[in-house]
């Protein structure tokens, strides 16, 4: 059960070496192309419009992610990785990945946002599941 668990986890620091793969070589091409130079990146707002979408997703593989992460990591310390949580981190790596898809491939921002909540249901389960072991089921 473990391993279907952290499968997901893994898939998705695949995703995040992807993105910093995929950002390395658009910010290459843009400062081939005149769009930007080097030293352009040093600031956070320092991407030009066509390598941005892929920053600011990287950013966001660091942001909501966290807790899943963090989740993950105390439902197998605490050994109560169940089969909810196992469908949580599948449908979390599955939100991630269209998210990514959507936030770098379109401008719909509305539809962003609506892919987004995927992701979100299976952070908040696992956040939920820790919260109750912590709270309510005297697991520690």
């Amino acid at each position: 059960m473990v391993r279907l668990f952290l499968t997901p986890f893994l898939l998705h620091f695949g995703l995040i070496v992807f993105l910093y793969a995929w950002l390395t070589l658009a910010r290459t091409i843009a400062v081939q192309k005149g769009e930007a130079a080097y030293s352009d990146f040093r600031r956070a707002d320092g991407d030009p419009a066509s390598v941005d979408p892929i920053a600011r997703n990287l950013s966001n593989q660091f942001e909501l992610p966290t807790v899943a992460w963090f989740s993950a990591s105390i439902l197998i310390f605490a050994g109560a990785v169940g089969l909810a949580d196992v469908v949580a981190a599948w449908v979390f790596l599955i939100g991630r990945i269209v998210h990514t898809a959507v936030q770098t491939l379109t401008d719909n921002v509305r539809l962003r946002g609506a892919v987004f909540l995927i992701n979100a249901v299976g952070v908040f389960w696992l956040a939920a599941h820790v919260a109750w072991l912590t709270l309510f089921a005297g697991r520690w």
